[in-house]
């Protein structure tokens, strides 16, 4: 190691000394050489530790995907139903409907009953006290008082839906006055409202009869008290709009929409995946790759997910892997979409296409087989990444405890450097006048 001293002649009186702390400076930086390595493989672990990040993000990503597709309550056994007339009768199916048409012909929707009174000339307008029964359905009928409490129609109102009868009371206001309103908060035959007994002010009339709404499935009759049915076809929901003048075809089957989408939005996650590793490999323009270029580990998933991604399974009417369901491999290992081939399939092979992704048995489906791979290489603590992970994290500790303790140690070799080249330079200083007491002295003897 060379080390340049400089000297110090910054006072002409003395003796010309040296600048310690360059000189310290200059001995602690060639001491700091293996300390800059120790740096370097961190920060180079570092970016590592980001770039496995990124890429276990993606796969976590990829995972939920494939989750999908296996699952058996998932998007690949999702079902729709299809009315022909969506503006008379709506539809919703869940997985466990069964595929099938049916007609159906709606009758009269279900109506909720009703009462108005005569008005009024507002609704703080006093009248006549009394009673009347109100009735819910088949329900007991219930004597309601008015007295000089509640005889407005404000109050009133406020009276009745404080007793929890299952009615709704309000006041509606026009240009012809104030009217006290009464509506069940059930609809069809059970909220139906019947008042009666009534020797109060108010007069009552009946807006609406609350009926069940009736319609026939298959021919068969049902009778429904509110518009949405669940139970005249198992898995499927019916929402009445209106009547139908004819019968309306429902179609329940597979819901082939959603199952494209699952398709494409894994092909978008695993190419996310193959992008951000290759983007390890990819040298740029100063001949730089990635920061896990050189990791075998990299290697080792990329090929696992390679070679996943070729699995096939045996006979299966002609579907037997991605490619047989329009989904190609480039040259860089991302996937595209035939959609004219893909929706081919899903229109006519399509118990073929779900068995492809969810078969039990000897030879699991694709989706089975992938997302076990998957939690091989990307599950917490176990993973192939999560090891490698872990692996540069104690790596990086231990350069750093190196780094702390070398810095320590550089500390107290600072302070002892410093003592001595300061003792250096008050020698270096004191020489002119050591060196003008040896002249006299010599002097003084040559004249004696």
């Amino acid at each position: 190691m060379s080390v340049s001293i400089n000297l110090n002649t910054s006072n002409a009186s003395s003796g010309t000394g040296i600048d310690v702390t360059s000189v310290v400076n200059q001995i602690l930086d060639g001491d700091r050489a293996n300390e800059r390595l120790w740096q370097a493989q961190e920060a180079t672990l570092g970016q590592q530790g980001l770039a496995l990040s990124a890429i276990g993000a993606n796969m976590s990503d990829l995972q939920t995907q494939v989750n999908d597709l296996k699952d058996v309550f998932g998007s690949l056994t999702a079902m729709t139903a299809t009315s022909s007339l969506p503006d008379v009768l709506a539809a919703s199916a869940q997985s466990s409907a069964t595929p099938g048409t049916h007609l159906i012909n709606i009758g009269n929707l279900a109506t909720t009953s009703s009462y108005y009174t005569g008005e009024l000339a507002d609704s703080g307008t006093t009248f006549s006290t009394g009673s009347f029964n109100l009735q819910v359905g088949n329900g007991t009928a219930v004597p309601i008082t008015v007295d000089g409490t509640n005889n407005t129609l404000d109050k009133l109102a406020t009276y009745i839906n404080q007793q929890n009868l299952g009615v709704s009371a309000s006041v509606i206001t026009d240009a012809k006055g104030a009217r006290l309103a009464l509506v069940s908060n059930a609809s069809g035959d059970p909220g139906d409202l019947t008042i009666s007994g009534n020797t109060t002010g108010l007069v009552f009339s009946k807006a609406v009869t609350g009926k069940n709404a009736t319609l026939t499935v298959d021919g068969v009759p049902v009778s429904s008290s509110i518009n949405t049915v669940t139970t005249a076809i198992p898995g499927v929901t019916l929402t009445l709009l209106g009547q139908s003048d004819s019968d309306i075809r429902l179609t329940v089957g597979a819901d082939t929409a959603q199952a494209g989408q699952a398709i494409s939005d894994f092909v978008t996650s695993y190419n996310k995946v193959m992008q951000s590793i290759n983007s390890q490999f990819t040298v740029d323009s100063t001949g730089a790759a990635g920061a896990l270029a050189s990791n075998s580990m990299l290697r080792s998933l990329q090929a696992s997910l390679l070679s996943d991604i070729t699995y096939s399974l045996d006979g299966n009417n002609g579907i037997v892997n991605l490619q047989s369901l329009g989904v190609a491999m480039g040259n860089d290992g991302t996937l595209s979409v035939d959609s004219s081939r893909l929706n081919d399939v899903l229109g006519s092979q399509f118990a073929d296409f779900k068995n492809f992704f969810q078969a039990q048995g000897a030879k699991q489906g694709f989706a089975f087989n992938l997302s076990n791979d998957l939690n091989a290489l990307n599950g917490p603590g176990s993973g192939l990444i999560a090891i490698n992970q872990n692996e540069i994290s104690t790596t990086t500790k231990m350069l750093s405890d190196q780094i702390n303790d070398f810095e320590d140690r550089l500390v107290a070799r600072q302070q002892l450097l410093i003592n001595q080249y300061s003792q250096v330079d008050a020698m270096l200083r004191q020489l002119p006048l050591l060196e003008q007491q040896v002249t006299d002295q010599l002097a003084s003897i040559k004249t004696s």
